[in-house]
């Protein structure tokens, strides 16, 4: 009687441990659901570390190749780290990592932009809300990684170098034979036996500590190939270019699922999990099917390059589908493929301001813009630039309509001095323009960005360079958007840029923006006004009008 009573509750207790993860697992799902549905449509309030954030670019940057992509500074000059946040609805390494090398990769293919259009109007659609929310949940399921890159544990797990399993096949054999040899010798064999069980506890601990954190990689492929599978048996129409891929690559993957059951990547601590730890510490079965599963990720690295792509593309389509209901309004844009110049756009506005003035513009030739500091030339360029930006990658512009040609998107416009490089403001600013002169081709048209342009040197020669420059900007398969305070560059170029310029009004001793684009050159001039609003002296003030004045009277300056 009292055996059945232990045995029934010891049954109990099983079944009570099961209801209650059980009841957890639930509990968790049931809060990350509401966590989904609570941020959908909404800007991210994900924060990052330093760290955190640094290794969102690696996927990108490992898996970078020929093709055209948005450069370094670029990417700083528009600030898209931020737009990449405002955009990361994500919530797996995956998507995120993947998300980002989709901004900075634009498409000058129409069919891939209209079947990543086809995946976001689908998961945009509330019809479709459930299955979508299913979907996340899974990606949930996959996770971040913590301290180290998705791409850096696939490509450094890729890149070692194993020295093969002779070794642990030989301490096997020697192991077993001793323990065979104890029956008929055991003298002399548990002394044999000793040793060889020392000898391969010794090696297991000394080459596991080599490989142990590449475990974490394994155990993230697999669940990479578990949810893959699952993908690829959904029922829905926009996923079944990728659902196929994914599918054919999960079979191929399917016999690393088998080496890997000897890996232990979880830690649960159970009593299997106990023994199996003596098992692979005598046998070292986790060492072997770690040096074969390297073989076999080495040999199939492109399909499952090809998983993360596809797995990847899904998240980022499903992040951008939130990204656009957060948006006031936004448009899928028109591209074409020409020479020249060519951009259409009503009612442009930029994502990271709270209160945006939407400008729109109508152009086929270069633009030159002016106005004083603040007025609005800046972030208008950034403007333009980002949309851009934005129709190649996401399909996405923030505006009322938009049509252009497909671009390689250029600018020349935060820039610094190069302490580290030893570098003076000028000579990072002539590079930085070079860069864009030496991009110029006969395939697709660049679309670059000057903003001040040349504005490390002297007047004299800032408008005389920076004229020439601006004219070779213009042709050739180039449309520029460029800003300046140089009245003079108006005029001299006004047969080859159209001339845009913002406004500000003084009254009561302030200073009002409307931050609206208008129609030909700047008229107006406010820096010295500014100075009086700021508080300078009125002989300060009264002194630079004077100066000013007569420099453009008679050409000279004097005190």
């Amino acid at each position: 009687m009292e055996r059945w009573m232990i045995i029934a509750i010891f049954f109990l207790l099983v079944v009570g441990v099961y209801v209650y993860m059980e009841y957890r697992r639930r509990q968790n799902r049931k809060r990350l659901l509401e966590k989904i549905r609570a941020s959908w449509g909404e800007v991210p309030e994900r924060e990052y570390t330093l760290d955190e954030f640094g290794k969102i670019s690696h996927y990108f940057r490992k898996s970078m190749d020929e093709s055209f992509s948005i450069d370094d500074i670029t990417w700083n000059d528009l600030e898209m780290d931020d737009v990449f946040m405002c955009m990361n609805h994500t919530y797996s390494s995956l998507g995120e990592e993947y998300l980002y090398k989709m901004l900075r990769k634009p498409v000058f293919d129409e069919k891939v932009l209209a079947e990543r259009e086809k995946l976001i109007s689908y998961f945009q659609n509330p019809q479709n809300r459930e299955k979508r929310e299913k979907i996340q949940v899974d990606y949930a399921g996959i996770g971040r990684t913590n301290r180290i890159a998705m791409a850096d544990y696939l490509y450094n797990f890729v890149g070692l170098e194993t020295d093969g399993n002779a070794k642990h096949y030989i301490q096997i054999l020697v192991l077993l034979a001793s323990f065979v040899g104890i029956f008929f010798y055991p003298q002399l064999f548990v002394l044999i036996f000793i040793f060889a069980m020392g000898w391969s506890i010794k090696t297991y601990y000394d080459d596991k500590k080599l490989v142990e954190n590449y475990f974490s990689c394994i155990q993230y492929l697999l669940l990479m190939t578990k949810f893959g599978a699952d993908i690829a048996k959904l029922e829905i129409e926009e996923l079944k270019p990728y659902a196929e891929v994914i599918a054919q690559v999960c079979r191929k993957l399917k016999p690393m699922n088998k080496k890997a059951f000897w890996i232990n990547a979880s830690g649960s601590g159970s009593m299997v999990d106990l023994f199996m730890d003596y098992f692979r510490l005598v046998f070292h079965v986790d060492l072997i099917a770690f040096n074969s599963l390297v073989k076999y990720a080495k040999e199939y690295l492109h399909d499952i390059e090809n998983l993360i792509d596809q797995l990847g593309i899904v998240e980022s389509c499903i992040a951008v589908a939130s990204f656009r209901e957060s948006m006031s309004y936004y448009a899928v844009p028109k591209l074409l493929h020409g020479k020249g110049a060519h951009f259409h756009a009503d009612n442009l506005y930029h994502p990271m301001i709270e209160e945006p003035v939407a400008n729109s513009i109508h152009e086929d030739r270069s633009v030159l813009v002016t106005g004083s500091n603040a007025s609005g030339k800046s972030t208008f360029l950034k403007t333009v630039a980002l949309n851009a930006v934005l129709a190649q990658t996401v399909n996405t512009v923030l505006a009322e309509s938009y049509e252009a040609n497909y671009y390689r998107v250029f600018s020349s416009m935060a820039l610094r001095d190069d302490l580290q490089g030893q570098e003076s403001y000028y000579i990072v600013e002539i590079k930085s323009l070079k860069r864009i002169l030496d991009s110029i081709n006969e395939e697709a048209p660049i679309l670059c960005f000057v903003d001040e342009v040349l504005r490390g040197t002297n007047t004299v020669e800032r408008i005389s360079a920076s004229s020439h420059i601006l004219q070779n900007l213009s042709s050739r398969n180039v449309m520029c958007f460029a800003a300046t305070h140089d009245i003079e560059l108006t005029h001299m170029l006004e047969q080859i840029y159209s001339n845009y310029h913002f406004s500000e009004e003084i009254m009561d001793d302030d200073i009002l923006f409307n931050y609206v684009l208008y129609k030909g050159r700047a008229t107006t001039r406010n820096a010295i006004k500014l100075l009086g609003i700021m508080g300078y002296s009125e002989e300060i003030i009264s002194q630079a009008e004077q100066t000013a004045a007569r420099f453009l009277k008679e050409g000279t300056w004097t005190l």
